[in-house]
């Protein structure tokens, strides 16, 4: 049966457990499906969520150029990990716990989502090789992220399943605006 113990027994509480077991019938994947597949391609950005060996969790957001998130097959999909603040809060959960969750939410056009949850691993750039993928692809990857990808983070997929669109608001893609400064939340003060 999909799902984990805590899911089961408040469906039991609750009275949920018909409702749950035709959405684990009838909305939940163990791969991506061809729809799927195109879905993810057509993404901008994700959120994703880890935790740490101890279950303490980050949850944290990735974007890049359309199509950033790479569908290898129906099991394994790659993303890259570019340039951030240092601190690799999500890649250290994953080296001690290789859960991850990852959320991709289309905003703009259709308002759905699509969980995609699994075991994640990292590869440097050079690793790439050891991935069942054609070397015309690696060449594409490589020639298409330069060096903006440091590394890449490869997820096993377990479960694939819909965000309905009843709360998903209708969003209008703008222009992105600079900000200036990387302390918007005035935390330097707060440390002083």
């Amino acid at each position: 049966m999909a799902g984990q113990h805590g899911e089961h027994l408040l469906q039991e509480q609750y009275g949920t457990m018909k409702k749950a077991a035709a959405f684990y019938d009838k909305q939940m994947l163990d791969h991506l499906n061809s729809v799927m597949k195109w879905f993810i391609s057509q993404q901008d950005m994700m959120f994703i969520s880890t935790a740490d060996g101890r279950g303490k969790c980050d949850s944290s957001f990735r974007a890049g150029a359309l199509g950033f998130v790479r569908v290898i097959n129906e099991r394994t999909l790659m993303y890259p990990e570019y340039k951030g603040n240092g601190v690799m809060a999500s890649l250290g959960n994953i080296v001690e716990n290789p859960h991850i969750g990852l959320m991709f939410i289309d905003f703009i056009e259709n308002q759905i989502g699509l969980h995609v949850n699994g075991k994640a691993s990292i590869l440097e750039n050079h690793q790439l090789t050891l991935l069942d993928i054609p070397d015309e692809t690696i060449t594409t990857i490589q020639e298409k992220e330069g060096k903006k990808a440091e590394r890449w983070v490869v997820i096993e997929v377990e479960e694939a399943y819909i965000h309905c669109s009843k709360h998903i608001p209708k969003l209008q893609k703008l222009n992105k605006e600079k900000q200036k400064g990387g302390d918007f939340f005035k935390v330097r003060q707060d440390n002083n």
